[in-house]
């Protein structure tokens, strides 16, 4: 653990805080901290700040309600900036967006970023849409037990390419799986969040389970 005395800040007394949200590991802000709100933040488990603007420490959420619950705070290599993992209340950005970074520059033509969330954010779009021609369209046009019914088949197939120990094709499946797993939790109003805070809690009574039998 890196002592807080071991950081180094600014001639101001502050240093770079980026904001990534703990679940869909997006960037939510950029902020900064003295050493009091860094202090704040840590005894808290809230994100605290310090305004350039204003000169004054900065409680997020203390007037709109979006509080930041802080999962970890950690140094970079030189210890000049943090990266502050949080579950946050609501949105991050003053004008109301979810992140502040909602400003496109530049991206590239050949290359894409492919997340749960954006393949959901699809699969909600052809549920909304639904363009023509589209096979995602068609599941949710035929309904709930034509998903069930292909995520019931696309299970069969995983347990033959896994008991066939065929690595290639065993990936292959999941990944079909893992797209009709998403077409039923878009169907039944389920996100990717709410799956990831189902394992989360699970993994926290694992870890009290297992620290119970050594016992």
């Amino acid at each position: 653990m890196v002592n807080i005395d071991e950081l180094k800040f600014d001639e101001k007394g502050l240093i770079p805080a980026i904001v990534v949200d703990s679940v869909t590991k997006k960037v939510l802000t950029l902020a900064y901290m003295n050493r009091e709100s860094l202090q704040i933040s840590m005894e808290k488990e809230l994100s605290c700040f310090f305004s350039r603007s204003r000169q004054e420490l900065w409680l997020k959420g203390e007037t709109s309600g979006n509080y930041q619950h802080i999962v970890s705070i950690t140094a970079d290599c030189d210890k000049d900036a943090l990266v502050v993992v949080v579950e946050p209340d609501g949105p991050a950005c003053h004008l109301g967006s979810f992140s502040c970074f909602e400003n496109p520059v530049w991206h590239s033509d050949e290359r894409s970023e492919f997340s749960l969330e954006g393949l959901y954010e699809l699969l909600e779009g052809r549920k909304r849409d639904m363009p023509e021609g589209s096979y995602t369209s068609y599941l949710f046009e035929k309904g709930l037990d034509k998903i069930l019914k292909k995520v019931g088949e696309e299970c069969t197939e995983v347990i033959i390419a896994g008991k066939a120990q065929d690595k290639r094709e065993t990936v292959y499946e999941i990944a079909d799986l893992a797209y009709h797993v998403m077409v039923l939790m878009v169907e039944a109003g389920i996100s990717v969040e709410d799956v990831h805070r189902e394992l989360a809690s699970r993994h926290v009574i694992d870890h009290k389970v297992k620290q119970e039998k050594m016992v």
